[in-house]
């Protein structure tokens, strides 16, 4: 293999020839050899980067146009793009596990732009640090791409997703309006209730977490980009802050503005741990959900067995013709990891000492990984599971007449206590509840043929 040496403050140090990298890059990837070819540093991260590297060279431009010129602003933006659309991809090999405020991932960044944009130009044109570092730390940049992942990737990614699957519920919903079947509590059976009524507490604690979600994401478009090393703007001109903001915001089509006191936002992680909280709220209703859909699913001849869901694959490497729900259990497991990360991005956000906080790697990594997950879980499980939901309109019907809890609607015209008594009667005797109600003789054939109607508990 070839290799050229690169130079930092540290000295000399062979770098493979075909890539970008330069010194410091190659120091972090030879001192963290943690996770490798496993945990690599998110690619939402290192498109962020690309952005906002884009965003504050076009606010040098205008801010100092005799340092960052209209040539070097060319052809860093050109780089830029070239990241963005996935060209140099192979050239971003920094782990997880490195420093935790990210330097060397900033510097890796601003090594491939320099670099490559010195091979677009023919020249030694740009410096890492002069340069494409211009008017930055990574004390500000990392929380910046940190942020800006973070917000795209749930405005782009999980809360489409969501809204993909509240419009299967809804239909679902509506298919099923004629259907009644028996409610359950504490997994007993309880009063009656519409199936369609079942389904929208499904879609209405998706809507809530939609909203809980867009809330607190919002949180994210404070920048700290313009804060530089521990917050007071050392070596970025008058506005930088707010127009690479403004500048970010256009690139992205979204709104980001400063964050109004860049040491809280160099120190503090309480947006992502905010933000965070609702993907876990989310996380947990999912698991509701896919609990409720296995169970009704269970059987198919020794359980519930109210519902049908698609089947898939084969359930069983012994059991022949077994099939399981297997989207609900991705689901479940989703979830859990999910929770679990919530916990990682909480203790990681409440490691920050004095200006900087130092698990910001970690914290995002955990961050993206739940949204990427839970994004894909949704769409998977709305195609392969949700939208094949059939009631089993016969099986819902048996269970509902064989339901003791039908004797609620007798408590205004018997009473509690012998509405008991029949509910008792019916189950020790193994007989129906008219059955008992007229062998104890509280009520008449007619009463009960007007009091005993599912079709108006619900």
């Amino acid at each position: 293999m070839d290799y050229r040496m690169e130079q930092d403050s540290m000295g000399m140090i062979p770098v493979e020839k075909d890539k970008y990298w330069g010194a410091q890059t190659e120091r972090s990837r030879q001192h963290f050899p943690i996770g490798v070819g496993r945990e690599p540093m998110p690619q939402e991260i290192i498109r962020a980067f690309a952005l906002l590297k884009k965003a504050a060279a076009l606010a040098n431009g205008r801010l100092a146009p005799d340092r960052m010129t209209e040539e070097k602003l060319r052809v860093i933006c050109a780089v830029c793009d070239e990241i963005l659309e996935g060209k140099l991809d192979g050239h971003f090999p920094l782990v997880v596990w490195q420093t935790g405020s990210g330097t060397q991932t900033n510097m890796n960044v601003n090594e491939v732009i320099a670099n490559r944009g010195n091979e677009i130009a023919g020249k030694k044109l740009l410096h890492p640090n002069d340069d494409v570092n211009m008017s930055q730390s990574s004390n500000d940049t990392f929380p910046t791409a940190m942020h800006t992942a973070a917000f795209l990737s749930i405005r782009r990614e999980v809360m489409p997703a969501l809204e993909e699957m509240i419009s299967e519920l809804l239909r679902l919903e509506s298919e099923n309006r004629d259907v009644i079947k028996s409610g359950r509590t504490h997994l007993q059976d309880a009063v009656p209730l519409r199936f369609s009524q079942e389904i929208s507490g499904w879609r209405a604690s998706l809507e809530r977490d939609l909203s809980m979600i867009r809330l607190a994401s919002d949180g994210l478009r404070a920048l700290a980009l313009g804060g530089t090393a521990v917050g007071t703007g050392l070596n970025a001109p008058e506005g930088f802050d707010r127009l690479s903001a403004e500048e970010l915001g256009r690139l992205c089509g979204e709104k980001f503005y400063t964050a109004e006191n860049k040491f809280e936002a160099l120190s503090s992680k309480n947006e992502f741990v905010f933000s965070h909280g609702a993907l876990k709220a989310l996380a947990s209703d999912l698991w509701k959900i896919a609990n409720d859909v296995r169970w009704l699913a269970s059987g198919p001849r020794n359980g519930l067995g109210e519902i049908r869901i698609p089947e898939n694959e084969p359930g069983s490497s012994i059991m022949p013709g077994k099939v399981n729900p297997t989207q609900c259990e991705a689901v479940t497991m989703v979830a859990a990891q999910v929770m679990g990360n919530d916990v990682t991005v909480g203790l990681a956000a409440s490691q920050g000492n004095f200006q900087l906080n130092v698990f910001m790697p970690v914290c995002a990594y955990n961050f993206l990984q739940s949204a990427r997950l839970l994004s894909e879980v949704l769409r998977s499980f709305r195609m392969y599971c949700v939208a094949g939901i059939r009631a089993d309109r016969e099986r819902m019907r048996e269970n509902l007449e064989r339901s003791l809890m039908l004797v609620t609607a007798l408590n205004p015209h018997i009473g509690y206590e012998n509405a008991a008594r029949t509910a008792k009667m019916a189950y020790e005797e193994g007989i129906t509840l008219r059955e008992a109600c007229l062998k104890l003789g509280f009520l008449t054939e007619a009463e009960l043929d007007e009091i005993l109607r599912p079709e108006k508990m619900v």
